[in-house]
């Protein structure tokens, strides 16, 4: 495998042994797929951080999700292209995603990056004491921490990077009420898993404003799904059924398998409100699928984090001024943001 790397640089950028990278480098036996597919993941990370100006500080950080693939990919993309404008300053990030993991994989994963060292953390994972505790480890390290669209916030964590999700779910209470100008209606909000403190801010910033401005409008809940499109569709499919009555969307985590569940019942879904301006939505939007995105800055949230490891690494170039929240914009097929 041809490259122009030290082999203790992809170790590094892999999270694995120089003695794994040699054996995956010179296709030698005993190395696992997932292994494999790690060190060749990291060399494609180098070589795009090739071409970068390496005279500046250089900070190698750990990006964990638990989050859909969709999400995920945004999420990279934005820390990637973030990255650049930082220069000379050099972030080499290292992704963890995944789609699901129980809260002890997780904190497993947080104490393996401790241990094996990193300049900072950023981190998107159920608000579960096993997680905290883990945050608490690598703070007492003096490792950052900062939290990604979903926060911790009675962890030790160093920052929050990410919108208001309380004001993100009463946007969408505004969005749904308003069209039915106080009508009756049912809207389902379906939120990947309570274990997610953002999520769970969003739906109670749904319910107040419903509840002080909108009475007329109820909600049913479904939940557990992780995103997923078997397991949304699953219980969209069941709640439609068992709610005839309901003629909405507010979708905090899953949007194609509901959309299916309408379709499969032959029901009309009056207003679809959803979450983050993914490739995914940007289709349904186009396509008229879905009404609304409410969408915010991911590349904001990446400069957060950045400028808050920086800060907690006491770097000269860090930034100044207070953190802020990633502005939520409501966008439409008149609006999308410039690529």
């Amino acid at each position: 495998m041809a490259h122009p790397f030290l082999v203790k640089d992809i170790a590094f950028q892999a999270g694995v042994s120089t003695a794994t990278v040699d054996r995956v480098l010179n296709n030698r036996a005993g190395v696992r797929p997932q292994t494999i597919a790690r060190v060749k993941a990291a060399i494609r990370d180098l070589e795009k951080q090739a071409g970068m100006e390496l005279q500046g500080r250089k900070y190698a950080i750990d990006v964990v999700m638990e989050a859909p693939e969709r999400f995920t990919d945004a999420v990279r993309y934005a820390f990637e292209n973030e990255a650049t404008t930082f220069m000379p300053t050099i972030f080499r990030c290292r992704f963890h995603f995944a789609e699901t993991m129980r809260a002890q994989e997780i904190a497993q994963l947080l104490d393996r990056i401790r241990l094996r060292g990193t300049d900072g953390i950023v981190l998107k994972a159920p608000d579960v004491p096993e997680v905290t505790a883990a945050v608490a480890r690598l703070e007492s390290a003096r490792i950052a921490v900062v939290t990604l669209v979903t926060d911790l916030p009675h962890s030790a964590r160093t920052a929050y990077a990410g919108a208001d999700n309380r004001a993100a779910g009463e946007t969408a209470a505004y969005l749904i009420g308003e069209r039915f100008a106080h009508q009756a209606a049912t809207v389902l909000v379906t939120i990947s898993s309570n274990r997610f403190r953002g999520e769970e801010e969003r739906e109670i910033g749904f319910r107040r404003i419903l509840r002080a401005r909108y009475p007329s409008i109820g909600i049913v809940e479904i939940s557990e799904g992780y995103g997923k499109n078997e397991e949304t569709g699953a219980l969209a499919l069941e709640a439609l059924t068992r709610r005839p009555e309901i003629n909405a969307a507010y979708s905090i985590g899953g949007n194609r398998a509901v959309l299916a569940a309408f379709r499969r019942l032959d029901r009309t879904c009056s207003i679809f409100v959803a979450h983050d301006l993914d490739q995914e939505n940007l289709e349904l939007l186009r396509d008229g699928r879905v009404h609304f995105v409410l969408h915010h800055d991911l590349r904001t949230d990446a400069r957060t984090a950045f400028r808050a490891i920086m800060g907690r690494r006491r770097t000269a170039i860090a930034a100044s001024g207070s953190q802020r929240l990633s502005a939520v914009e409501v966008i439409t097929p008149y609006n999308l943001p410039l690529a």
